[in-house]
């Protein structure tokens, strides 16, 4: 009986409930693509209007981790990217996605995991976006999306 009682008290609920996207820059033949000295700037609106950054100045990256609403049906994220001639870029990113409620335990914080159903974007220095991966949980070795850009240079 006190094993019995000792194994229920055991909760085992992720200490990291977050659950994000991979995104992979990517030239127009596939190879990996590098900033290496241009910088990209990623905001988001909040709900309450206010602007928040995800990722901020980067450079140097060819993947890149961000976070994904709960509730939402559609995430938009504003791309700035500024190049070493001094040219700045702006575009914008949707992701429309479905949401599903995740459950560990009852003693656990419930989390959400989503599955993506549509990409759209602009087109002013990102040439696609491709969905790779659709499915959206605590696995962050898969690549979600792969984002192609225009030649820069």
């Amino acid at each position: 009986m006190l094993m019995a009682v000792g194994a229920c008290t055991s909760i085992d609920c992720p200490v990291q409930n977050k659950v994000y996207t991979v995104y992979s820059l990517k030239k127009a033949n596939g190879t990996t693509d590098t900033l290496k000295a241009d910088t990209l700037t990623i905001t988001i609106k909040r709900a309450d209007g206010t602007d928040s950054t995800l990722l901020n100045r980067a450079t140097g990256i060819s993947t890149f981790d961000l976070n994904i609403s709960y509730t939402q049906p559609e995430d938009v994220f504003y791309y700035t990217l500024l190049d070493t001639l001094g040219n700045t870029y702006h575009d914008t990113i949707y992701v429309k996605k479905e949401d599903e409620p995740h459950f560990e335990s009852v003693d656990c914080q419930a989390t959400y995991f989503h599955r993506l159903t549509d990409v759209r974007f602009t087109l002013h220095i990102i040439d696609s976006v491709v969905i790779n991966h659709s499915t959206v949980n605590y696995d962050t070795s898969n690549e979600h999306f792969h984002v192609y850009f225009k030649t820069r240079y």
